[in-house]
């Protein structure tokens, strides 16, 4: 898992830094207004979008409250990619050393 744990840090990383530099550049709502016209932009924002809807699924079923679901479902709509590496993060790390990539996937609703 250690592996794992490297590959969505550095995803993580880079998530902030390409954010950061954009930021600094320009507003995401400036940036918006002048990207929004050309379709090859709304069909990355939508290809995006629904990846993370992918995700969300999943999440979904790993989260046992409602609440959680609705906390991650905002993170990702909001974050994106900043927050699936976050939420990977935070599953891998409760993992004991000895876990599979199972229980990094699978609900775990207690002993079978």
């Amino acid at each position: 898992m250690t592996g794992l744990k490297l590959f969505f840090l550095l995803i993580l990383l880079g998530m902030l830094a390409v954010t950061t530099i954009a930021s600094l550049d320009r507003s995401v709502f400036e940036a918006g207004a002048d990207l929004w016209p050309d379709p090859w932009f709304r069909a990355t924002l939508a290809d995006a979008y629904f990846g993370f809807l992918v995700v969300y699924l999943w999440i979904a079923y790993k989260e046992e409250s409602w609440g959680s679901r609705a906390l991650w479902f905002v993170l990702l709509m909001s974050l994106g990619n900043i927050a699936i590496a976050i939420y990977f993060l935070i599953q891998l790390f409760r993992l004991p050393d000895s876990a599979s990539i199972e229980d990094l996937l699978l609900r775990r609703d207690g002993p079978s």
